[in-house]
């Protein structure tokens, strides 16, 4: 899959985001290294820290379908600014993949790539605590 094809499926997915609060709609796809593709929203909830992003739902699609070989990630929002993975979603994906490539789109769909190495250098993993 091309990376315009992948941010095409994360834009498909920021329009069925539930984001009555900020507005701020978030669209995201995951792909696994079969080119499998999993889809997510942002879904907001009154209880501001119940809110789970839409990287984190793709994430969890995927690991409930039996899928954590993840390859890249694409984000997008209706925003003319990157949209960029917040710490927690960093954290969340990089217990799958230390690897994974990072596709930060804006609503004209220029997008910016960054690798995990780039947005997390220093992640926590269950190495440290062995």
């Amino acid at each position: 899959m091309t990376y315009k094809e992948l941010i095409k499926r994360a834009e498909e997915a920021m329009w069925t985001a539930y984001a009555p609060y900020s507005r701020y709609r978030v669209g995201a796809a995951i792909e696994c290294r079969d080119g499998t593709v999993f889809t997510g929203c942002n879904i907001e909830n009154a209880a501001y820290g119940e809110c789970l992003c839409a990287e984190r739902v793709a994430a969890a699609k995927a690991v409930s379908a039996g899928r954590t070989d993840f390859m890249r990630i694409a984000v997008i929002s209706d925003s003319d600014e990157y949209c960029m993975p917040c710490g927690s979603c960093r954290q969340f994906l990089s217990e799958f993949s230390r690897d994974m490539e990072f596709l930060c789109a804006r609503k004209d769909t220029s997008y910016v790539c960054y690798s995990m190495k780039d947005l997390l250098p220093h992640a926590f993993s269950s190495e440290i605590l062995y």
